[in-house]
């Protein structure tokens, strides 16, 4: 059984397909499972697609009154979905876009059971991006080699939203850093999230996925010089906290 954390921010073309991909899958879902779905400020349908879903999946949605970006949304989800999660329970991160491979997912939770803190969806290394551009493929290898050499991180990848987190671990990054866990509006608020857990020592494995964006319909919501810009503020913070400590 998992929880789903999904931000979605206009995406009411995406997200009918990606609740009906759940569920169709309810091995993934049956005994518990649900669908958190945090609105960031959509100004389309979004919300009034995820709420007319129609099946055995529970989907929940929370709407923010304004675009604040995706670190808000993870954290208003992982927030909700924590009040009721048991500390072994795993918490699913997606794209609500349905470019999350979803037939990579089973490996994904078995890995968790099998004792890992957090399990990334690695398209660099074994995995693939597929059908996304050489520019964007670039600066994706170059965001992801630079935050694991500073972060002093063994992932191959960093900011796919595209994750397993054990309960209990989330728990420990809000105990250990309060309302400053999830600093980062934007893209870089993934490698955040998984910086600052690396910190707390948790176990990280990594699963290969084709991340494959002709499977979406619109544009991406990642704007290239915000998310640099979010990264080199993140190094900064952590190259500040290291030399204090």
């Amino acid at each position: 059984m998992a929880v789903f954390v999904i931000p979605a921010y206009n995406e009411e073309a995406n997200v009918p397909r990606l609740l009906a991909d759940l569920e169709s899958r309810p091995d993934l879902w049956r005994g518990g499972g649900w669908v958190v779905l945090v609105d960031d400020g959509s100004t389309d349908d979004t919300i009034a697609a995820a709420r007319a879903h129609d099946g055995d999946l529970p989907v929940e949605v929370l709407p923010l009154v304004r675009n604040q970006g995706p670190g808000k949304a993870f954290d208003r989800g992982f927030r909700r979905a924590l009040t009721f999660a048991a500390e072994d329970e795993l918490i699913v991160t997606l794209e609500s876009d349905t470019t999350s491979d979803l037939d990579a997912l089973e490996a994904m939770l078995a890995a968790a059971r099998d004792g890992a803190d957090v399990v990334l969806a690695c398209h660099h290394g074994t995995g693939e991006l597929a059908n996304v551009s050489a520019h964007r493929r670039f600066l994706s290898r170059a965001a992801s080699s630079v935050i694991r050499r500073g972060g002093g991180l063994d992932a191959s990848t960093v900011s796919s939203f595209f994750r397993v987190y054990r309960a209990a671990v989330l728990h420990r990054g809000y105990e250990a850093y309060g309302d400053a866990f999830i600093r980062e509006r934007g893209f870089a608020c993934k490698a955040e999230i998984l910086m600052k857990l690396s910190r707390l020592g948790i176990t990280i494995a990594e699963v290969p996925v084709i991340l494959d964006w002709s499977r979406r319909e619109g544009e991406s919501k990642m704007k290239v010089l915000p998310t640099m810009g979010g990264y080199a503020r993140l190094m900064a913070r952590h190259a500040v906290a290291r030399a204090r400590s």
